[in-house]
């Protein structure tokens, strides 16, 4: 999949977000090692804390379908400013992905790409429990 196929795939997704409560959508579409694309959207709950990102919907979607090698993730909004992962959804990529490529989308379509490594340094990952 190309870099904008992939990129329209998280915007697509911003029309399927469940959000009454902060009304704020995201869309993501993370694209593994094979070229299998996996898209998600931020699910909320009035509860809150069982709300999903769509980051994590996506990775959930790949796992649950045998996946677990990602390459790149897009991470679209309609904010004006970049949508990023929040700090969950950063450790849950770290434990499939510390290498993956992280392109986040504003509304206006601006994007900036960055590595894990940028937005969650001196990471804890899965080798620590070996």
């Amino acid at each position: 999949m190309t870099r904008d196929e992939l990129k329209a795939a998280a915007v697509a997704m911003l029309d399927r977000a469940y959000i009454p409560y902060s009304h704020f959508p995201v869309g993501a579409a993370l694209e593994c090692s094979d070229g299998t694309v996996f898209t998600g959207c931020n699910i909320e709950n009035a509860a809150f804390g069982p709300t999903i990102c769509a980051e994590r919907t996506a990775v959930a979607k790949a796992v649950s379908e045998g996946h677990r090698n990602f390459v790149r993730i897009v991470i679209a909004g309609r904010s004006e400013g970049l949508c990023v992962p929040c700090g969950v959804c950063r450790q849950v990529l770290r434990e499939f992905a510390p290498n993956i490529e992280i392109i986040c989308l504003n509304g206006a379509g601006e994007e900036r790409t960055f590595t894990l490594e940028e937005l969650l340094p001196h990471s804890f990952g899965p080798e620590y429990l070996l």
